[in-house]
């Protein structure tokens, strides 16, 4: 398996005059004039030119409905590849260079004589170019054609080709339930051998994502601590800001359990917690994958009741603040849709290393930020020796890797403060890609396509990894069907998600790490004056919170130490009388005078609508206070003056 890092070393040996390993081959692409060969599959294969990394004898052929010639072919490609080229510059002379390797033939993918006509091409750029007969035929189409494609490749003797070697990319859904898989997988073997098939899932192009394994196994300080004595649990999660976006039609038969988790989140789970592989070869790692998958517990009727939450997003914002729909009033969405747009799980890994340690889960669609993220929490140290110090509560040390937007690994500590008493607060150190590596932004698809060129299938799905993942998710989609959706679920657009996800995790004495940075402090007012230092250690020690429309967030005549933030909803103000003080919206906050005094609060504050809150508790406020006393000074300036009021 070859990551960036890698694949760069090839491209400088290239340089050097000692061509990559890549065979030479054909590639032939089936909806060659759709979305995903222009923004994704053309980009790819042109950063892998511009780094050297083709082989020298090399074609690419597009198959797809569209009547074009091959030099129309390759002037739309000209066009769609300047809007989509992730390179930091366009080099004009490589893609001149490379769109000569561009070839096109239209045809109905259901009739045999398109794949006449594709075998006289592909067979006259084999004895043009002397490739050896080698071919990988990619499968840009809806999986409900993959078989037809095989027979009728079949019947124009592709597959009885007697020289070089034939590989099978298909791109997901890979199936829509556990059957529909099975019978997948029974249709590419009837015409395929497995080692011939190459189930592609673009997330395990993304280098954090293959560093996983990387940074497991090769540092020793890590490895010994990865099972159930040392870590608490693990969260994932990947969150997208947009909706539907005019897939509605699709994703109304889908549902973020099909369309994200049980593929692109359960292959990185198994990343994440397989055993140690006996060596980095292709089905040493792959054994390891399925045999992770095949551990996670498959839930009763009762089990997805109790360890999963599903939810819709209803009417909110879009990031930009602009008002947004909800899903049932998406385009093509079935106004009484059950199709989940939120996902949370609570699973379990039934053996030896993981036993007991729950693993969270979620994913969903408008949500308020865009992120995907794995967090590994340990187990708190003992705290019986700071008996007798200030320290009367210790943090858990967190492993967090950031898959995207950025890309980079963090661990947080506990650190003493400076000065002459003994005081801990959380710090953390911070590996970015783009500080460490100079390289252009890449699709994901590059270190695909490429160990495909040289037959590594170590990042592709094998059958029995594709129907254990659907195993464990099909009880889910099950109950699901069966029982209608609770409204109580739904989400407005732009918040985190739905509060039952939250009580998911919160029953078990965890809570989800929400990850934010000083930008997105710098948009609370109180905090746009803070410095630099101050908006970082206060990223580190807010937690949040989610309450429901109606829900009491604290109540008159309680002793609170605590302070909220809110980041999404609205709360109102209410006297002893029952009479509304006031109405605070996102950006402001209630709560500083209980956090500097901890005396009973004098009036209650109740949720008026869905609300996000970042909670700041007096320990946590003190640490930060001790080290920036301006931050300090304004909490007790705003005390006073709305006690003055």
């Amino acid at each position: 398996m070859l990551n960036e890092r890698q694949l760069l070393r090839a491209q400088r040996r290239s340089a050097q005059g000692n061509a990559p390993t890549a065979e030479s081959c054909i590639l032939v692409i089936f909806g060659a004039s759709g979305d995903l060969t222009k923004r994704l599959l053309m980009p790819a294969l042109y950063n892998l030119a511009c780094d050297g990394l083709l082989p020298e004898r090399f074609a690419i052929v597009g198959i797809a409905l569209d009547e074009m010639t091959t030099d129309q072919f390759r002037a739309k490609m000209s066009e769609d590849i300047k809007k989509f080229s992730t390179r930091n510059e366009f080099n004009q002379e490589v893609w001149d260079q490379f769109v000569l390797k561009l070839h096109y033939t239209s045809g109905n993918f259901g009739d045999p004589a398109a794949y006449q006509r594709l075998a006289q091409v592909v067979n006259g750029l084999d004895t043009e170019l002397q490739v050896g007969g080698n071919i990988i035929f990619y499968m840009a189409t809806p999986p409900s054609i993959f078989g037809m494609i095989s027979g009728h490749l079949d019947g124009a003797g592709f597959k009885s080709r007697e020289k070089g070697w034939i590989r099978i990319i298909v791109e997901k859904p890979f199936g829509h339930d556990l059957q529909s898989a099975i019978e997948l997988n029974k249709q590419l073997l009837t015409h395929w051998r497995e080692e011939q098939l190459y189930r592609i899932d673009h997330y395990l192009g993304k280098e954090t994502v293959q560093n996983l394994l990387s940074f497991r196994f090769s540092n020793g300080i890590f490895e010994p601590l990865w099972n159930n004595k040392y870590i608490d649990h693990i969260q994932f999660s990947v969150a997208e800001t947009v909706g539907v976006e005019g897939r509605g039609k699709y994703y109304d038969t889908s549902g973020v359990l099909r369309d994200m988790i049980q593929n692109h989140m359960f292959q990185m789970l198994a990343y994440l917690c397989m055993e140690p592989p006996g060596s980095f070869k292709s089905d040493a790692i792959r054994n390891e994958k399925s045999k992770l998958l095949d551990a996670v517990r498959v839930y009763s009727t009762e089990e997805v009741q109790k360890h999963t939450v599903r939810g819709q997003y209803s009417a909110g914002k879009k990031p930009d603040g602009s008002p947004t729909v909800g899903y049932r009033q998406e385009p093509d969405v079935n106004p009484e849709s059950r199709t989940e747009t939120y996902a949370a799980l609570e699973l379990f890994i039934d053996n030896w290393r993981w036993a007991g340690v729950p693993i969270y889960l979620r994913s969903g669609k408008a949500l308020w930020k865009r992120g995907t993220e794995i967090v590994v929490q340990f187990k708190k140290a003992p705290e019986v020796i700071f008996r007798d110090t200030p320290i009367e509560d210790l943090s858990a040390n967190v492993l967090l890797f950031h898959i995207q937007p950025d890309q980079g690994i963090e661990i947080r500590f506990q650190a003493k403060t400076p000065g002459p008493i003994l005081n801990l607060q959380p710090v953390n150190m911070r590996f970015n890609y783009n500080d460490t590596f100079d390289v252009s932004r890449a699709t994901g698809y590059e270190v695909l396509l490429f160990n495909c060129m040289i037959g590594d299938a170590t990042l592709f799905s094998r059958t029995d990894l594709v129907e254990t993942a659907w195993r464990v998710a099909q009880p889910m989609l099950d109950h699901w069907a069966a029982t209608p959706m609770d409204d109580s679920t739904s989400y407005p657009a732009g918040s985190w998600g739905p509060k039952a996800a939250f009580d998911l995790i919160n029953d078990s004495g965890r809570h989800w790490k929400e990850v934010i940075n000083r930008d997105i402090l710098s948009h609370i007012p109180l905090f746009k004056s803070a410095d630099p230092i101050c908006l970082h250690n206060m990223a580190m020690s807010l937690t949040p919170e989610v309450f429901k429309a109606g829900e009491e967030v604290v109540s008159h005549g309680e002793v609170g130490d605590e302070m909220f933030f809110i980041c999404r909803g609205q709360v109102e103000i209410i006297d002893k009388a029952g009479k509304q003080l006031a109405v605070l919206g996102e950006g402001e906050y209630f709560g500083e005078m209980s956090l500097l005094t901890s005396q009973p609060r004098t009036a209650t504050v109740r949720a008026i609508t869905p609300c996000n809150l970042f909670v700041l508790d007096k320990d946590s406020f003190n640490r930060v206070a001790h080290d920036h006393p301006k931050f300090r000074t304004a909490i007790a300036q705003l005390a006073q003056e709305r006690a003055g009021q």
